[in-house]
C-alpha cells in the first residue's frame, strides 16, 4: 500500500463529518499534497514527504496517546493527517549546485524552495484551509494551530497564547509531541 493509499484509507475510515469528502477531493485534485515534500532541506525533503510525515504523526499520536474510551478516532485522524495542510502548494521544484566531493565539479541537483502563494502563517493556515470545507471542533483547531509549539513564529515573537492553549487543550500538547517525534526521531534528515 502506498502512503497516499494509506492516508486515504485512514481518512475515509475515521473522518465522516460533512465536507470531509470535498476537502479530500480538493486535496487530491487541486493541490500537490500527496507529492509535496514536508520541508525544503530537512525532514521529508523528497517527493511525497508531506504525506509520509502526516502518516508518521498519525501513527505516533494514535499509538502513544489514543485512549479508546476517552478520545475520538475522527479527531485524532483530522489533527494528525491535516496539521500541515498549509504545506500543500507551498514548495516549488528547482535545482541547486552542489560540489561533487569525488570529482571537485559542481553539479545541479534537484531541490525545493518555498513559494508561499498564500502567506497566512503555518498552523493557522492549515485551520483556515480545512474550515473552507469542513468544520473543526475547538480542540482540533487549537491543536492544529499550535502544533509547532515553541517553533511557532508568534511564540518566537513573544506571544504567550501557546501556554494557554497547552493548558486548556491537552490534544495540542499531544499533537506537538507527535510532530516532534515524527520529525526528529522517525524521519531521515
Amino acid at each position: 500500500m502506498t502512503d497516499r493509499e494509506e492516508f486515504l484509507e485512514i481518512f475515509r475510515t475515521h473522518v465522516t463529518r460533512p465536507g470531509s469528502e470535498k476537502l479530500l477531493d480538493w486535496m487530491d485534485s487541486k493541490t500537490d499534497f500527496f507529492s509535496a515534500p514536508a520541508s525544503t532541506r530537512f525532514h521529508g525533503a523528497c517527493e511525497g514527504g508531506l504525506c509520509a510525515h502526516s502518516l508518521n504523526v498519525y501513527r505516533v499520536l494514535h499509538g502513544t496517546f489514543f485512549t479508546p474510551d476517552e478520545d475520538s478516532e475522527e479527531t485524532f485522524a483530522i489533527c494528525a493527517l491535516l496539521h500541515d495542510l498549509c504545506k500543500a502548494n507551498f514548495y516549488k521544484k528547482g535545482t541547486r549546485n552542489v560540489k561533487n566531493e569525488a570529482t571537485g565539479q559542481w553539479e545541479k541537483v534537484p531541490s525545493y524552495s518555498v513559494e508561499d502563494m498564500f502567506p497566512y502563517g503555518h498552523g493557522e493556515k492549515s485551520v483556515f484551509l480545512i474550515e473552507r470545507f469542513m468544520k473543526l471542533k475547538v480542540e482540533e483547531a487549537v491543536a492544529i494551530r499550535w502544533h509547532m509549539g515553541g517553533f511557532d513564529d508568534a511564540v518566537r515573537g513573544g506571544s504567550f497564547a501557546l501556554s494557554g492553549a497547552f493548558e486548556k487543550y491537552p490534544l495540542a500538547v499531544k499533537l506537538h509531541i507527535a510532530d516532534l517525534e515524527a520529525t526528529y526521531l522517525l524521519e531521515q534528515r
